[in-house]
């Protein structure tokens, strides 16, 4: 699992000025165009390019999807990765995997009309807004959009949510003689040394997410974090949190035996760790419930617009939001799959158990919350 990966927060409001650079080996357009002169450049459905059938045609003609900052321990991507090429025999290619949100954006402003330019994002949700803001995304309905939830989605199909998860706490109980289950445990002396997140706060999507869950489990709320800021500093101030940030590795040796990250993270360790004679315990704080979802979106400028369409089909299929699940992360299309009959359940009953149904933080709040972290958190955790 890659640190990078969920530095989703950087630069989120800041408009990226598109480099006017030249064409320089660009997909040809005739690749992407049915015989009746339909392109998928524009299609906003498969039914407006005259079916998945056709689209799937064109997307094999391109033979090619250009992915970035998709790593393949992250919530089961290498599997849908996989599965995507073994169904269509598409090739996908996966630059800098370990980057970050803002990276994709870049490459996209930057790689504007070449052929290496990233055909389709995963976004934070707050850079989602900041990129369709900035006209860099394609608007697309997959057949299933109807189902995503109606606030988990742009009105216009730009970007729509896919999959996410809570704040968890991860615990080694090897090392850990009682391991904690709420924000309010975290502060007992017991845990001296031993509370890391995953990241930074000011870049780190997980680490945002830690301290947006610490201010609601201490009075505070959607429109103020600064509880979360306090939780923090108190913590380190007994002693309990460490500067450490949290990956697969420090976790082996030891280094950070309580890690607050998302639960689908958290799940995967205990999985990944079995094997190596770690048990792992993962609990979603009750008194800090704190969900995010990560956002699928086609750079409007795709140097291949069908397969960029046919990814998100998959993603957004049965099978693809399955994938999802046995990653443990939770899909958008949960819920509706649930109605259906077509969830996998055995995958889901694995799921870290959380009560109630999410709420999420407005654009408006997710700004304030992030100035509000940017300006204090180095004071918060100093010393």
């Amino acid at each position: 699992m890659s640190q990078s990966r969920t530095a989703v927060l950087t630069g989120s409001l800041a408009v990226v000025a598109a480099l006017a650079l030249s064409a320089c080996g660009a997909a040809p357009d005739n690749a992407s165009t049915t015989a009746d002169g339909k392109n998928a450049a524009t299609a906003t459905s498969a039914a407006g390019f005259g079916g998945l059938d056709a689209l799937v045609k064109a997307a094999k003609k391109e033979g090619t999807l250009h992915a970035i900052a998709l790593p393949r321990d992250w919530a089961n991507y290498g599997a849908l990765i996989d599965g995507f090429t073994k169904k269509y025999g598409i090739k996908i290619t996966v630059e800098n995997p370990d980057g970050s949100s803002q990276d994709e954006i870049n490459a996209v402003t930057s790689r504007k009309g070449q052929d290496r330019a990233p055909d389709v994002l995963d976004l934070g949700s707050s850079f989602a807004l900041s990129a369709a803001q900035q006209g860099l995304l394609a608007p697309y309905k997959v057949a299933s959009y109807a189902d995503i939830p109606t606030g988990q989605k742009d009105p216009q199909a730009r970007w729509y949510n896919d999959y996410g998860g809570y704040i968890s706490i991860g615990c080694d109980a090897k090392r850990v003689k009682t391991c904690p289950t709420t924000f309010a445990d975290l502060l007992k002396p017991q845990y001296k040394g031993q509370v890391a997140l995953n990241g930074n706060p000011t870049k780190s999507g997980s680490a945002f997410g830690g301290v947006y869950a610490a201010a609601l489990a201490s009075g505070g709320s959607f429109d103020d974090i600064q509880p979360g800021l306090d939780f923090f500093a108190k913590l380190k101030k007994n002693g309990n949190y460490t500067p450490v940030e949290s990956t697969p590795a420090t976790v082996e040796k030891g280094e950070t035996p309580i890690s607050i990250d998302w639960d689908y993270l958290n799940a995967g360790y205990a999985e990944e760790f079995k094997s190596k004679g770690l048990d792992w315990k993962v609990a979603i704080p009750s008194d800090g419930q704190y969900a995010q979802y990560y956002s699928q979106a086609i750079n409007k400028d795709a140097p291949h617009p069908a397969a960029a369409r046919l990814w998100q089909e998959y993603l957004y299929s049965t099978e693809g939001q399955n994938l999802w699940l046995k990653g443990y992360a939770r899909p958008a299309l949960m819920t509706a799959m649930e109605k259906a009959g077509t969830l996998d359940k055995t995958a889901a009953a694995k799921l870290p158990q959380v009560s109630g149904t999410p709420s999420f933080p407005t654009e408006a709040q997710q700004s304030k919350a992030k100035t509000v972290i940017a300006q204090g958190w180095a004071k918060a955790v100093s010393g």
